[in-house]
């Protein structure tokens, strides 16, 4: 949790931002700009999320209005959308304290420990298993759209590879996109499917265990090392489908007798104590924080 730039917006809708989420570090930027506001009612919290710069409005307002009219487990919840015309368009959905992943990596002082990393990357595998099952690719997995909160990790930047250009047009390079955990197929235009999420989560689950997306093989600890390198597989059909995975990170979990079986949803995941005090630091600064006023009421 940051305070508002100078050039970010004082109002978002009839929402009054009060900070913004994450860092949004050049290498690992959000595929959006996210914002934690205090509603127009002044009764509630949201995260509201826009677009970045570069990125075309009117994919990424669709990308948004079908975040809401999703229902998947483990995805960030968006609860209304606005905007348009001259305003940029945007989402918003409930608040609960949450940390993007580089900001966990940066709290912790380096890699996350083993244990959570097999407990995030069987989090997430099960989220995508459940969307996949439903038809729906994610499509905009990457380090900064994990969100990591007390009851288990959150996916936003919904559709951020169809929102930054449309299929058969390349994609590397392209403003809210994360290079290293593009699919090859992607990057080149390809229609986001199911292998690319899990491309991308291979790339996420290295970032957690390593700090890069694109490690060498022994970087990885041993329990990753088979799983990460399908997963980063430049052929499609050769990486594994989320349920494998999941089985792979977590053995316990109910077996899935097909990619159609919807699984179970996402439980917490153990943080370091380093990640819980940040949790409870941006809690506590959320109560605290006041609307600015705006300048033309401190005239006299």
């Amino acid at each position: 949790m940051n305070a508002p730039r100078l050039d970010d917006p004082r109002r978002i809708g009839p929402h009054g931002v009060l900070a913004r989420l994450g860092d949004d570090e050049p290498e690992h930027a959000a595929a959006e700009r996210r914002f934690i506001v205090r509603a127009g009612d002044g009764d509630r919290t949201l995260l509201v999320r826009l677009p970045r710069p570069g990125v075309d409005p009117t994919r990424w307002a669709i990308e948004a209005e079908g975040a809401r009219r999703l229902s998947v487990p483990g995805f960030l919840p968006v609860g209304e959308v606005g905007g348009g015309g001259a305003e940029l368009p945007w989402c918003a959905g409930p608040y609960v304290p949450a940390v993007p992943l580089p900001d966990a990596l940066r709290a912790h002082g380096g890699p996350l420990p083993d244990p959570v990393v097999r407990a995030l990357g069987a989090a997430l595998a099960r989220t995508l298993a459940t969307a996949h099952a439903q038809g729906v690719p994610h499509a905009g997995l990457s380090p900064a759209a994990v969100l990591l909160t007390a009851d288990g990790p959150l996916l936003s930047g919904f559709g951020a590879v169809r929102a930054a250009a449309p299929d058969g047009e390349p994609r590397s390079g392209l403003p809210g996109l994360d290079s290293g955990c593009l699919a090859p197929e992607q990057a080149a235009g390809g229609r986001p499917r199911p292998p690319g999420d899990v491309y991308a989560l291979g790339a996420v689950l290295a970032y957690a265990a390593t700090g890069h997306t694109v490690p060498e093989r022994d970087e990885l600890p041993c329990f990753l090392r088979e799983p990460v390198t399908a997963c980063l597989s430049r052929d499609p059909e050769r990486r594994p489908q989320a349920y494998e995975l999941l089985a792979l990170l977590e053995p316990t979990a109910p077996t899935a007798v097909h990619e159609a079986t919807v699984l179970d949803t996402a439980t917490p995941i153990p943080l370091p104590a380093s990640v819980v005090v940040a949790l409870a630091h941006q809690s506590a600064q959320v109560l605290a924080a006041e609307l600015p006023i705006p300048a033309s009421r401190t005239r006299h």
